[in-house]
């Protein structure tokens, strides 16, 4: 085991002109996933999270992905490409009438092609269509190192930063 220090940041943008966005290419689709079984569900998180030790949700169980997923502020959007999975963001719309992209990432098979952008500017798209007033996510070092650069590209700016160690399996 090795233990690690990571840095989170968390990134918001306040207005939706801010958003420098890239629209989806022809061959993606989105799809709101209501009624996502627990299996794809944890599918999604562990193929796409696995790389960078995503581990909260691991063991939940499928009635606490239902429940969870049944909420009516929480929304999972599922990206593929030419019909094939290749990627998800999950949206919390919050009481303070932010909303929070929890989630997003893309299987390992469709980073460093330019759909991280296309996705994201998506995300930032359906936030904003639920009526929030500012959009906001973290990430830490642990991530991608491609999606720092993305979430700036795209107009969010830092407004927090914190430290914490991990342990990491060898």
């Amino acid at each position: 085991m090795t233990v690690v220090t990571v840095t989170r940041t968390y990134l918001q943008i306040v207005s939706p002109d801010q958003l420098s966005g890239a629209a989806l290419d022809r061959s993606v689709s989105l799809e709101r996933a209501d009624l996502c079984p627990p299996s794809f569900y944890r599918q999604l998180y562990a193929d796409v999270g696995r790389e960078f030790h995503w581990r909260d949700r691991m063991n939940w169980t499928d009635e606490e992905i239902t429940s969870y997923l049944a909420q009516s502020e929480v929304s999972l959007w599922v990206a593929r490409v030419n019909g094939q999975v290749a990627g998800y963001f999950e949206l919390r719309a919050d009481p303070d009438h932010s909303t929070e992209i929890v989630y997003f990432g893309l299987l390992p098979s469709f980073t460093g092609k330019g759909l991280g952008k296309q996705l994201l500017t998506a995300a930032v798209a359906r936030a904003w269509a639920g009526d929030a007033t500012r959009v906001w996510l973290h990430t830490c070092t642990l991530d991608n190192p491609a999606a720092l650069p993305n979430y700036l590209a795209r107009g969010f700016k830092a407004f927090r930063q914190e430290q914490y160690e991990v342990t990491l399996p060898d």
